[in-house]
């Protein structure tokens, strides 16, 4: 009986944490004294991570932005590995994209963290001496469980002036891969920036 009580509050536990894996902004600052209007075409740089994800992560962002209205370039197309490790190969590369604006996303680490829930579940029926029931009575299952939480640090440049214009932290729940957390990132991202005019309104 205590195994299956334990397995019911595990898988409890268990869909309050797929419940809760998102992406959320932590903090955002503005450059209040930006007065060059809306990006229109904005190459996206990620920093970290393996060569594969970063490029995936390029693609589907720029996708993203395409779709809300912004010209998205992924930036391996015009900043390969040596020049993303060179002050002047980085400003040809930006140069030749013709990129208005730069994203520069980096993860900052990913933490591992440990919960611990108490559940009140049904425990054993008892019976008194002359037959009636008493139960079941309710008992507290503790149950540990760790989850990750990664920690993205975004910048939008204006690369006309090479100032920050933008910058945000955002937390994601349990990340899973690249290829399913950065749709929802990117939307996030994205919104933030048509809120404040940095991009053109969505559609």
């Amino acid at each position: 009986m205590n195994r299956i009580v334990r397995t019911a509050a595990m898988a409890l536990v268990a869909l309050l944490l797929a419940a809760c894996a998102s992406t959320t902004l932590q903090s955002a600052w503005f450059d209040t004294t930006y007065n060059g209007g809306p990006f229109r075409k904005i190459i996206v740089v990620g920093v970290g991570a393996s060569i594969a994800d970063r490029r995936v992560f390029e693609d589907i962002f720029s996708r993203e932005l395409t779709a809300a209205g912004t010209q998205g370039v992924p930036g391996y197309l015009f900043l390969p590995d040596d020049a993303r490790s060179n002050e002047p190969g980085w400003n040809a590369g930006i140069a030749q994209s013709g990129a208005d604006g730069m994203l520069l996303v980096r993860v900052m680490g990913v933490d591992t963290k440990t919960q611990v829930y108490t559940t009140m579940m049904p425990g054993p029926a008892y019976f008194g001496p002359y037959g009636p029931w008493w139960g079941p009575s309710m008992m507290a299952v503790p149950t540990v469980q760790q989850y990750a939480v990664a920690n993205v640090e975004t910048n939008l440049f204006d690369t006309r002036t090479k100032r920050v214009v933008w910058a945000g932290t955002t937390q994601t729940f349990n990340p899973t891969t690249v290829v399913n957390e950065t749709p929802g990132f990117a939307k996030l991202i994205i919104a933030q920036l048509a809120a404040r005019g940095l991009i053109p309104p969505q559609k």
